[in-house]
């Protein structure tokens, strides 16, 4: 039996709520203590050994893959929109040369994302980075922010920016693939040192995904509470999330990490690497 605390981060969005709901009522255990923050965050605490094991940004996965391994079958992934994940624009996308791009610092996935479509169209906008989970915060010269999250459904972006492009959609567009956002992870050095608690821990991260799917409802309405959304919209949400890691979402993970390779935003090829 394990003794030794554990440190598990956890998503502070919705979209890992299903993931969480079993350790939310009653499966986890004592020796398991939860993270809570956004993905950014989550991304440096995994590396600075503040945590164990989180999900953290795929991206982020690829450029710190030496010292990570990826926990089977967990992930956020999408097939076609996903709608938490947005660009918005007053412009195209192709007229974006010039122009500034503000992003958020809470995901290293969707700016990898959005600079290898720039960088594979020959766009060259301006890049600066900025509190985009606010639309009244960003600066009136901002041309296109990319947002991600909760603030991705709630904020009336459409009301400032006249082009909205889903990144979900845009990479199921180029690929007929889906895209997987975040990825579940333990520290190597971890792992080593303490198997047997990865390998309960990761089955009750199954446990509590399991419960979640089972009570989507329940999910649904803590989302829809929380958001204060209309519920469809949130029902629909979680109708294009997906929480596993097949052998379709790995092979579209490893087309993502190398065209990040071949637009020189990733200097060396990730390998993709199990915890077993």
């Amino acid at each position: 039996m394990a003794s030794e605390n554990l440190y598990m981060g956890r998503i502070s969005y919705i979209n890992a709520s299903p993931v969480y709901y079993g350790l939310d009522h009653g499966l986890a255990p004592d020796w398991l203590t939860l993270v809570t923050d956004v993905p950014a965050a989550l991304n440096r605490k995994i590396t600075a050994s503040d945590i164990d094991i989180s999900p953290i940004s795929a991206a982020y996965y690829a450029l710190h893959h030496k010292d990570l391994l990826l926990l089977p079958d967990l992930s956020i992934s999408c097939r076609g929109p996903v709608m938490s994940v947005i660009c918005a624009a007053r412009c195209p996308l192709d007229d974006l040369t010039g122009k500034t791009v503000m992003f958020s610092r809470e995901s290293a996935t969707g700016a990898a994302f959005l600079k290898m479509i720039f960088a594979g169209r020959g766009i060259r906008p301006q890049f600066q980075f900025g509190p985009v989970g606010d639309i009244t915060a960003i600066p009136p010269d901002v041309d296109a922010v990319m947002v991600i999250g909760d603030a991705a459904l709630t904020q009336p972006w459409q009301t400032r920016f006249s082009h909205w492009y889903d990144l979900g959609q845009l990479w199921y567009e180029m690929t007929g693939l889906p895209f997987v956002f975040a990825v579940w992870v333990v520290r190597r050095s971890f792992a080593a040192a303490r198997p047997d608690q990865v390998s309960l821990a990761l089955d009750l991260l199954k446990a509590s995904r399991k419960m979640g799917y089972a009570h989507l409802d329940t999910v649904i309405d803590a989302g829809q509470a929380k958001l204060g959304l209309n519920r469809q919209m949130v029902k629909d949400y979680y109708n294009r999330l997906y929480c596993d890691l097949d052998q379709e979402k790995i092979a579209a993970m490893t087309k993502f990490f190398d065209g990040l390779y071949q637009q020189k935003i990733l200097t060396s090829r990730p390998e993709i690497a199990f915890f077993k």
